[in-house]
């Protein structure tokens, strides 16, 4: 399939919380050997596939919808004789080799040094100018459920969580998360209800089903109802994005991934992917010192704008980056 290549997003290895909503008591694995990725991302890929080629979607509700709920979705199982209940439902997934005749996309991302493929049905783009960084804050409505239907976790009202964490105070989201609201575009318009609630128009609105590796897969949390190495189903609707600057250094956390491959890292060996300039084990987005001078990173804004990446030093860097200047 022509979408099954796109975009290689490596590992991220900073101590960053991964949950969908928050991160706290993640259960711990027994003893047992934790299974091997590549090994788990085939049997989370037969699950997948399994799962989308028996269920279907109600697509004519929403052709030329600008509004879309992700309450008004029916994904059900296709009847045994293979007709489905309304003649513009359509098969998630047809296995037939034609990208044409598909509901979701197929997606392929290196995460963790191991090729996952993920899936996206996506029900509106989204009107709005604008799409999440990977590290920004996002509003959404969402809800979580197993391949059995089994509802884990939902957002009927919209909640603001950080699709990056600090790893230490503000948590994050699982990978997956990071890797899919990017593609779609924030609510075009928002109105105020007067009654402390908005009404948001022409927002992003898809369903990503994930295998466990862009998820929790061996550290699901505590009481959550996830199995160990669940492939999961998010619905959701994108209302807003806010970027996020961790360390309030000045920089926005997402021009402080230096490789331009939306994770952070810290790989002291390999330059071409490592986020940590000055070597302290502290990748640039949560180091309020980026170069290890002595002197923090909002105080190297040498023309008090407000953004030390434009005071450029005498070596052609900016002045944040480099301790010689």
């Amino acid at each position: 399939m022509s979408l099954r290549k796109i975009g290689l997003l490596l590992l991220c290895t900073i101590s960053i919380f991964i949950s969908c909503e928050n991160d706290d008591d993640l259960q711990q694995l027994p003893t047992q050997t934790i299974r091997d990725r590549g090994e788990q991302q085939l049997a989370d890929n037969i699950s997948l596939l399994e799962y989308l080629t028996t269920h279907y979607y109600n697509a004519g509700d929403f052709e030329g919808s600008t509004n879309p709920k992700i309450d008004d979705l029916i994904i059900g199982e296709v009847p045994a004789n293979g007709v489905l209940p309304n003649a513009t439902d359509r098969i998630l997934y047809t296995d037939d080799n034609d990208d044409t005749n598909d509901a979701v996309q197929v997606i392929t991302t290196t995460f963790a040094e191991t090729e996952y493929e993920y899936y996206i049905l996506e029900l509106n783009k989204g009107g709005g100018t604008t799409s999440p960084n990977f590290s920004d804050r996002v509003r959404v409505v969402y809800q979580g459920s197993l391949l059995d239907g089994s509802v884990f976790d939902s957002a009927v009202t919209p909640v603001d969580l950080n699709l990056v964490g600090d790893g230490a105070t503000v948590a994050g989201t699982i990978s997956g998360w990071r890797k899919v609201f990017p593609m779609f575009k924030v609510s075009e318009s928002l109105t105020n209800n007067g009654d402390g609630t908005f009404s948001f128009t022409n927002h992003g609105t898809g369903v990503m089903f994930l295998p466990s590796g862009l998820s929790y897969f061996a550290n699901p949390p505590t009481n959550s109802g996830i199995p160990l190495y669940a492939p999961l189903i998010f619905k959701f609707e994108l209302l807003q994005s806010f970027i996020v600057d961790h360390d309030n250094d000045g920089v926005p956390s997402y021009l402080e991934d230096l490789n331009n491959d939306n994770e952070f890292i810290i790989d002291p060996d390999n330059t071409d992917t490592d986020d940590d300039t000055d070597g302290d084990g502290l990748p640039d987005y949560v180091d309020v010192d980026d170069d290890g001078d002595g002197i923090l990173t909002i105080d190297e804004d040498e023309n008090g704008d407000g953004n030390p990446m434009n005071d450029i030093g005498p070596n052609g860097l900016p002045r944040y980056l480099d301790p010689e200047s």
